[in-house]
């Protein structure tokens, strides 16, 4: 029995032939026994034919090579080289009217047989606990390729070139008077995937992210504080790297770490917010990612992030924000870490208002839960994170619009004359329902009178997601957009991680309460981030 390796995987698809000229030959029909496999879609058409016969009213199976490399730095020297990868078939099927689901490590004709077989056999087992049964939204059969834009696949860049690239950053701050130490990272996340369904879909999507990161720790009389570059990771390949500002900023990274240790502590209080995208980010992904995850909204999942405040009667109703905010899903945007071709129910990705004007219009979901809330057809948001993972509902980049007029930070910061200015992600809390919040950040400065007036230190922010959204009064233009996230969100039990991105314009909120939140030692790690299961 042929077995299709990772090589054959990567060089040897017949998906590029099957689909050229915009025409493809019916496969030729299989036998009772399984065949011997010769390329990845004879593997998957194996797996699609073998649940058919043993019951299943719908089946999907994908093949999938996902890889991941972290190179890690400690001021002149390597401390870590991590790497990773997981290859093999995972088969998804319906039948009794419940989901079925099997993976194994062996790609071939034999082991998708079997791993259907299985699949269908757990479909069986769940039927009497089934409470109602799966019910598909209809999506078109679809066809094609689909692959990250870059030039260089990071994955072909020697992990020497890496480490020096890393270890060039630290002669750049080592002489910054109070700096004593230095972290640095790049993680790379790899993904190539084939996916098939009974429906007709064929699909192949290749995915690449990298992310560069870098901080400074200074100390001085037993006390620290540390700041992290602003360099998000992205879906791009190793010219985003090279291309980052990181060693143009690395100096001012270090100056920042300096004046945190040195300036005074914040009053709390409430005021004016004033957030950059480096920081709002991470409270998009919080009160508004997670709360329109529709399995969140039903309480059907709550590992990592807890469930919802929002309730399926309140779609089209709640108040969400002001009038001036509007967030949306989109899995097709440019350098999206969930950007695709296609989810893993094989719908094609779209774009799609979540909050629009201030009130709740749309959520997150799949091909089994679009009927859920009476929808026709889903959004295009299932993934699975490899071979061995079900596919389930994750989140889209989720970001937040800009305004039609060209404001930039300086002129929100202009219009304020009692306010605090937050940068950088850092420290963050929410409750179970994603409602009560507080966040704080990397740098902090006072505005007074329309003008910055010095740095801050030890700053939070706290609110509530609706009260937080509704004092929104000022949005940044689109020139002042930006995309950030993270590389590791975290969801499910068994636990599986997302890539996810959030853009948004700086922006400003009125009279929140700013906490002192007295972190003197507490700092966020280059790396630590992204990380999180957030």
């Amino acid at each position: 029995m042929a077995i299709v390796t990772r090589r054959r995987f990567i060089g040897g698809s017949a998906i590029a032939t099957l689909t050229s000229g915009g025409c493809r030959r019916p496969p030729p029909a299989l036998p009772a026994a399984p065949r011997e496999a010769v390329t990845t879609e004879d593997v998957l058409a194996q797996a699609l034919e073998s649940a058919k016969k043993a019951g299943a009213t719908y089946a999907d199976a994908r093949v999938v090579r996902r890889r991941t490399e972290r190179v890690a730095t400690r001021e002149d020297h390597v401390v870590s080289v991590t790497s990773g990868e997981t290859y093999g078939i995972g088969v998804r099927v319906i039948a009794g009217g419940a989901w079925g689901f099997a993976s194994s490590a062996v790609v071939s004709g034999a082991a998708a047989d079997e791993t259907a077989r299985k699949a269908v056999a757990l479909a069986l087992a769940a039927r009497p606990a089934l409470k109602r049964p799966v019910e598909l939204a209809p999506a078109p059969a679809a066809k094609g390729k689909w692959r990250t834009k870059m030039e260089i696949d990071p994955f072909e860049v020697p992990l020497a070139d890496k480490a020096e690239y890393l270890l060039s950053l630290w002669p750049l701050v080592k002489d910054v008077a109070l700096v004593k130490f230095a972290s640095g990272a790049i993680e790379s996340l790899g993904e190539h995937k084939i996916f098939a369904s009974s429906d007709g879909t064929l699909v192949e999507q290749t995915q690449v992210r990298v992310w560069p990161a870098f901080s400074v720790t200074a100390v001085e009389g037993g006390q620290f504080e540390s700041r992290a570059a602003e360099v998000p990771p992205m879906q791009a390949g190793w010219e985003y790297v090279t291309g980052s500002p990181l060693k143009k900023d690395a100096r001012s990274v270090a100056e920042d770490a300096i004046k945190k240790l040195k300036s005074p502590s914040v009053t709390p209080g409430k005021r004016d917010l004033i957030l950059a995208p480096s920081n709002l980010w991470l409270t998009i992904h919080e009160s508004v990612g997670h709360p329109t995850e529709l399995d969140r909204v039903f309480g059907l999942e709550a590992n990592f992030a807890g469930t919802s405040f929002a309730t399926p009667e309140s779609l089209g109703k709640l108040r969400y924000g002001a009038d001036i905010v509007t967030l949306y899903a989109d899995k097709t945007a440019p350098g999206g870490l969930a950007s695709c071709g296609w989810d893993d129910d094989g719908v094609a990705t779209q774009r799609w208002d979540l909050v629009k004007d201030g009130l709740l219009v749309g959520f997150q979901t799949t091909r089994d839960q679009a009927a859920w809330i009476g929808e026709a057809a889903s959004r295009g948001t299932s993934y699975a994170q490899d071979h061995a993972s079900i596919a389930f509902q994750r989140m889209p980049n989720v970001s937040l619009a800009p305004s039609a007029k060209d404001t930039a930070l300086k002129d929100i910061i202009a219009a304020t004359d009692d306010g605090v200015l937050v940068t950088g992600d850092g420290s963050w809390s929410i409750d179970h329902q994603r409602y009560n919040f507080q966040f704080s950040g990397q740098t902090f400065h006072e505005v007074k009178g329309g003008k910055i007036t010095r740095a801050l230190r030890d700053v939070a922010y706290q609110s509530n997601s609706l009260e937080f959204w509704s004092s929104c009064d000022m949005l940044g233009g689109e020139r002042s957009w930006e995309l950030h996230g993270t590389l590791w969100d975290g969801k499910g039990e068994p636990g599986q991680s997302n890539a996810v991105s959030h853009g948004c314009p700086p922006a400003r909120f009125r009279k929140v309460d700013i906490l002192n939140v007295n972190a003197r030692g507490k700092s966020t790690a280059a790396g630590a981030r992204g990380r999180e299961d957030c």
